[in-house]
């Protein structure tokens, strides 16, 4: 069975990357008022953070529609016999329902979705994995269950630099905001379920990232990590001597430098950072 690996915007997998695996990818939207702009197609992650601070009210998101999904699987049904198309939680967004909807309406391919239950580059590392496995020649039926097994095997951590809008979103309670607010907490983040929730409150954004760093270097010096990605809302220079400090240790891990797009930065906020890995 020839497979393509499809995946959201959201996943800001590294346009190299995408090359290099052959992944295609389905864009959500950011709308500014009357203006709805496809991220990583009407407007880039620069524009956007530039865009937001000029203008009077934040962004909201939007879904592909439907329409979009079939449109893609009947393109690629001229060439594959079936599809996985992997997508963040569906508790953020109906991107996996709407994937789901429309592999169901087209003829000729097989659409497996899958719901990783996280977001951004943790969502590209299972895109990323499906893609060597459909290299080297693996069943459906056999990437399925090591994308299942992988969302037991993936650590995402992440802080923000403002919680407000995480709670504005509808992402984390007015209450918990309000707090981290007031008291200048820098909690450690990560998503449970598909919905995020505080991990460990710590005082300052130092703390909080010493705090995961530590984390993973324990899983590496105890497990096999195959993969670290280390991400950003327009912050590269702290991401990358972060992902420089980590090599010089561990120059034998496998690392990665990916963003946190328009879509997933209008819930996070600019200056957010994340670090994520898993064990093979």
């Amino acid at each position: 069975m020839k497979l393509a690996i499809v995946t959201d915007s959201t996943a800001y997998i590294p346009e190299e990357l995408l090359k290099k695996h052959n992944i295609y990818t389905i864009p959500l939207s950011v709308v500014f008022g009357d203006d709805t702009f496809r991220e990583g197609i009407d407007i880039t992650t620069a524009e956007f953070y530039k865009k937001v601070k000029e203008e009077a009210d934040l962004p909201s998101t939007s879904q592909p529609p439907i329409g979009a999904f079939v449109q893609l699987f009947e393109e690629l049904s001229e060439t594959y016999d079936g599809v996985i198309s992997i997508h963040l939680s569906k508790r953020f967004s109906g991107t996996f329902d709407a994937a789901l909807s429309a592999g169901k309406m087209v003829d000729n391919i097989e659409v497996y979705a899958v719901d990783t239950a996280l977001s951004a580059m943790p969502q590209g590392l299972f895109a990323i994995a499906a893609a060597e496995l459909v290299a080297e020649g693996k069943s459906t039926k056999k990437i399925l269950t090591y994308l299942e097994d992988m969302k037991e095997k993936t650590r995402a951590y992440f802080m923000v630099e403002d919680l407000a809008h995480l709670q504005r979103g509808g992402r984390l309670n007015k209450g918990q905001a309000l707090i981290g607010s007031l008291l200048n907490i820098k909690p450690v983040l990560h998503i449970v379920d598909g919905l995020i929730v505080p991990f460990e409150k710590i005082r300052t954004q130092k703390k909080a990232l010493n705090r995961i760093m530590s984390m993973l270097e324990d899983d590496v010096n105890n497990k096999n990590v195959k993969r670290v990605v280390f991400i950003h809302a327009n912050n590269e220079t702290q991401i990358e001597k972060m992902r420089d400090d980590f090599s010089a240790k561990y120059p034998d891990v496998e690392t990665i430098i990916s963003y946190f797009g328009p879509v997933v930065g209008t819930h996070l906020g600019e200056g957010s950072i994340g670090v994520s890995w898993y064990s093979d």
